[in-house]
Order: C-alpha cells, then structure tokens, then sequence
C-alpha cells in the first residue's frame, strides 16, 4: 500500500508461485556413466531448482512457470575426487559443465547456455563439499571446503573464537567458493571488504588437472595465482577448498545514525571517515528515499550508519572522531551515540537496527514486488570520489528518465555499501509499476539505460554482484583487449574444449 501511494498506482494482484507439479521440463538429453549415477539425479524438482539464480529475470521466469532450458543432470560431489570425475564426464563428452554453489547468483551466473549450444548440460553442486577441515588458531587460519554456507562455517568456527567476518546479503544461502568465484563483497564497508583479501591458498579442479597454490601470507612470485580464480566465476575451474584468513569475534561494538539535510552532505562525511585511517566496519549512507524504505528515517534527510567492532578494545575514541568528522559536515548526532557495548547488545537497536533488519529482509521483498509484476532491481558500481557527484547526477537522471518512458512512474533511491579512501561503491534501488507480460522487456530497456550510462560516465558495470551473462555485453566493453586476450589464453590452457560454465565471462 505504502510503495502504490509512493508511485501514484493501484496496488497490483500478487502471483502465485509455481508448484512443481505445474512446470513443464523437456527431457533430459543425457544420462551419467554407470560409475556417477549415485552422484547425479535428473527428477523434475532437482532440475527446476537448479535452472536458475536469484536475479530479476530468474525470478519473473519462475513464477511465469519458464523453465524451457534446465541442465539434463545435477551432479552432487562428496569428495574432490568426485567433482575430478565428474569433470573428467563432462569434458570427454563435451558437456556443458555449471558450478553451482547456493544458487544465489543474480547475474545469471548458474543459468544454463543457450538451447542446442552443447549436447547436454551438467550443473555441479558442491553442496556436499562442506567440512571444515583444519583450523590453525595460530596463524588464524582455517581450510574449508568451497561448499559450506554461511551460517555453518560461522557455526563451526564460533567454538573456537574466530570468524570468517564476511556477511554478504546472500550470506544464509550461499557458498564460500560462490564467494571466491565471484569475488563477493561482504557486509563491512571498509578495509576488508572482499572475500579475495581472505583467500590464503586455493585448490581448483580443471579439466586439465588440479590447481593448488601455496598457503603464504603474502609473496612476491609473480602475479597472483589466487588472484586469477577469484571472481573468474566458474570459467577456469572448480574451486574445491581453501586456506582462508580468520580474526577473532568481536566483543566490542558502538553504532549510531547521523542525519544529514542532503545526501551530498552525508557523500562528503563518508568520503572524511575513508580518508581518515579510522576504518569503520559499517559506514553506509542511504538517501532520504532508501532511508524510507528502510524504516531508518522519515524521508526528508539522508542518514549515515556508521559502526565500529573489535575483538580487543574499546570503541568510545574512534567513534567519537567519526562523530566529530560527521558533525563537520553538518550532521545531526543523536544524544549519546557512541557508547561502546558487549557483545550483540544494543546491535538491532534504533535506526541502525532498522537498516540491519531492511538490509537482511530486502530480498524478500524484492521477490514480493515482482510477484506483483512490478520492476523491483538494483544496480552497483564504483567510482572515484572526485567524479561522484556528477556521476550521481547523471546516472539518476539517466534511470529517471528511462523510468518515466518506459514504465511512466518509478522510484530510484541510492545507497553506499563501501567506500575507499579514493572512491565509493553505489548501490541503487529501482522501483516501478510494469505488468507481468512486460516485465522482462521493461527491464531490459531499464537495464539498458543504467548500464550505458554507468560505463559512459566512467564507473564499472559491477562493484560485487560479478558479471554472469546479464552484464557480460558491458563487461566486454569495459574490460581492455590485451586483458581480454590473456583472460582468453588462460581459458584456453586450463578449460581447452570450453565446458565450463561457458557464455559467463568469456566465450
């Protein structure tokens, strides 16, 4: 009712979601060697749940009942010397082969290739793959297999007094090597805010053996072999298990919510605390529209979530100077704000409670939304500061625009989820009325005008939801040719007849 009024419509009738008994699957063209049948199943339900991700399109086919171009087979691994095999099918056959973590990809990363472009497709759930194996307390340090979801590994490592400390939206239902593969980024908004700044040492299965890099906390040998897997989104390799950096759970914590009379008011707080070496764990500025919808103000001001947390001392002085570096521009501090606090107390309180709960609950009401035909997405990027704010004014009035004509209302609000001593990560919410026999083709006209405009004002196509097939036509225009061809001689050595995951990245 709240968001009909906001766009000036009549609340739209709510679709149904699909029973499997509703959704029609062709065939499937292939069946597994005798040797990998327990591995593999191919029922309707287990081909239907793993057809696709969590994006716009995936969810507006799903309740559409589309599900036209399934993989023929899900193989699940128990072991590395499972997925090996697997591979080893795959490759021999000429099979198309997915990885496939949580499935929370909203990029179309898991989606299957074009009907007809392979004989068969396999989608390779790592599911089974989600042991802690060794935890090292003194190096803090932990070898996990790439198939554990968020809240186990954190579970496991809790008795030991270490986390992993990365919380991507997804984080309850997606995978460490989903994480790697597409070079997540997590909840905390400065200094450590990729998993690849995490990664010690990998193992990868590839279709011409097993990659393992040295577990090291640093070196200096030539480029990052680690570094060439981390976000290469399935192309290259099966990430099996990795050696991972751990810190000690925090005890310490201290929040509070800044109001600012605008957001470029709030743009130049956030831009002091990165330059300031204070290193805020969550530093997030919402407009006044994203303030709103998040229940963290009341639509008339910008408001900055600023945190801090530590395993090891109190918080009182560093948050009092990034109160003070608020205050410098202009925000209004709530009456004691930054009181330091034992463990989880006070952590879902007031406006910074509101955002946590917003930030968690989002996807849910994003897949409510498009039930009801509406346009529900988001978009990310990054620049540098000072470019900003003409960047922001461009690309708002870019999608603005595309909203009026293409939907004739809509909504564009904007968040930061990470900011840098030379620049800011985006994030923007897109909200419009459409119907359910338009929303994919509104969507990619939207999507069209906020991605050209992203790449002609000189950000990147995507700060941390990957690339997938959905921005693969602008990830080939912002990515240089000489890198391109590297990229392309690496796919070529590891992945020689193109099996894996192929139209993501790189053809």
């Amino acid at each position: 009712m709240l968001l009909a009024a906001r766009l000036g419509i009549d609340v739209p009738t709510r679709g149904t979601a699909p029973r499997i008994e509703d959704v029609v699957l062709p065939a499937p063209r292939i069946a597994p060697p005798a040797a990998l049948a327990a591995l593999c199943a191919d029922d309707p339900l287990t081909r239907a749940s793993h057809t696709y991700g969590k994006s716009f399109r995936d969810v507006v086919r799903g309740l559409a009942r589309d599900f036209a171009n399934p993989p023929d087979v899900v193989a699940r691994p128990a072991t590395e010397a499972d997925v090996v095999a697997i591979l080893d099918w795959c490759d021999g056959a000429g099979l198309a082969a997915i990885p496939y973590g949580g499935g929370s990809s909203v990029v179309g990363g898991v989606e299957a290739p074009p009907a007809g472009a392979f004989p068969g497709v396999v989608s390779i759930d790592l599911g089974a793959l989600d042991r802690v194996v060794e935890i090292d307390p003194v190096s803090r340090a932990a070898r996990i297999e790439a198939g554990v979801f968020g809240p186990a590994l954190e579970d496991r490592l809790r008795p030991h007094g270490l986390t992993l400390r990365h919380f991507p939206q997804s984080f309850e239902f997606s995978s460490l090597g989903g994480w790697i593969a597409t070079r997540s980024g997590g909840h905390y908004a400065t200094l450590i805010t990729h998993i690849d700044e995490l990664v010690e040492s990998l193992r990868v299965v590839t279709p011409t053996g097993i990659v393992a890099t040295r577990r090291l906390p640093a070196s200096g040998a030539g480029p990052s072999p680690e570094r060439l897997f981390s976000g290469s989104e399935g192309v290259l390799g099966i990430i099996t298990e990795a050696w991972m950096r751990l810190q000690a759970r925090p005890t310490f914590r201290t929040s509070a919510a800044v109001a600012f009379a605008d957001f470029a008011a709030g743009a130049a707080a956030v831009r002091a605390l990165a330059q300031s070496g204070l290193h805020p764990a969550n530093c997030r500025l919402l407009d006044p529209g994203e303030a709103l919808t998040a229940g963290a103000g009341t639509g008339t001001e910008a408001v900055l979530v600023v945190g801090f947390e530590s395993a090891d001392h109190e918080l009182d002085a560093p948050m009092a100077r990034a109160l003070e570096c608020c205050r410098d521009h202009g925000g209004r501090v709530p009456e004691g704000a930054g009181r330091t606090r034992r463990d989880e107390e006070g952590a879902r309180d007031g406006a910074a409670g509101a955002w946590r709960q917003a930030f968690l609950e989002m996807p849910y009401v994003r897949d409510a939304f498009v039930a009801r035909g509406m346009i529900s997405e988001t978009f990310e990027t990054a620049i540098t500061w000072d470019r900003f704010a003409d960047f922001h004014a461009g690309v708002t009035e870019a999608v603005t625009g595309a909203l009026q004509r293409v939907c004739g209302a809509g909504i564009v609000t904007c968040r930061f989820t990470h900011a840098y001593p030379d620049g800011v990560a985006p994030y923007y919410t897109v909200l419009a009325p459409s119907r359910p026999d338009r929303q994919l083709a509104d969507w990619a006209e939207i999507k069209q005008a906020a991605a050209e405009t992203l790449l002609a004002l000189g950000g990147t196509i995507t700060h941390h939801h990957a690339v997938g097939r959905d921005h693969r036509p602008w990830y080939d225009r912002e990515r240089s040719e000489g890198f391109a061809r590297a990229l392309g001689a690496a796919k070529r050595a590891l992945d020689p007849r193109g099996v894996l995951n192929p139209g993501v990245l790189i053809d």
